[in-house]
């Protein structure tokens, strides 16, 4: 990410707003976890069945999420440069297992058809496609010494990963005024909170507030 993303938004760093937008999933997916043996009965029995996806998808994007939004500090990268590789190894790891569990719940789950109609089962399936994809890209990137090019991809995977996020504050409103959010509706919503981060990672990538010139990293891949 650009030198301007990876500064401050209303004098807090990038890191803490990314956190705060990942903190109401976060928490939804552990009390997800601690109650999926209370309630057979509930909406998400589905998780119940096949704990396995469920359980790796909320481990990883908890992780993801927390250390992948210190991955965009340029303060802790200049001066952390190696605790930033090996973080950045775990949280490509951690993005990829997110990634191909949600495509697994998507495909495998019996989600119902008032939480995910078929636009937003295809939304997922493509969301969730796109993030591996931008993240091998991102490694690719590296390996051939392409910084900007790989914190272009890191920033795209990472924000649709935040996309739970988003779908948080978008729905809050609605359904405090209506009641809980289904059907077409909440396929819609969903969907526009993924674009709207991703739009928003685009707006940054070209329009940063300091212009920088593309560089390269002369070394070897570990050095970059």
């Amino acid at each position: 990410m650009s030198r301007s993303a990876a500064g401050h938004i209303a004098g807090l760093p990038l890191p803490v707003w990314l956190v705060a937008l990942s903190i109401v999933p976060l928490l939804g997916g552990a009390a997800r976890l601690l109650a999926s043996g209370d309630a057979p009965a509930s909406a998400d029995m589905r998780f119940s069945m096949a704990p396995m996806p469920v359980t790796l998808h909320i481990a990883a994007a908890t992780f993801y999420a927390l250390a992948g939004a210190f991955q965009f500090d340029s303060g802790l990268r200049g001066r952390w440069p190696a605790l930033h590789r090996v973080l950045g190894r775990v949280t490509v790891a951690c993005g990829l297992v997110v990634g191909l569990t949600g495509l697994w719940m998507t495909l495998a789950s019996e989600i119902p058809v008032g939480l995910q109609g078929e636009l937003l089962g295809v939304v997922r399936v493509a969301v969730a496609t796109s993030m591996v994809a931008f993240l091998v890209l991102g490694v690719i990137a590296i390996q051939a010494g392409q910084v900007r090019r790989h914190q272009a991809w890191m920033a795209r995977a990472y924000a649709l990963a935040l996309g739970a996020g988003t779908q948080a504050l978008l729905l809050l409103p609605p359904t405090l005024v209506f009641g809980e959010i289904t059907g077409l509706v909440r396929d819609l919503v969903m969907t526009a909170a993924w674009l709207l981060n991703l739009w928003v990672v685009e707006r940054v990538l070209a329009h940063p507030a300091q212009a920088q010139a593309p560089r390269r990293v002369v070394g070897t891949p570990s050095q970059a």
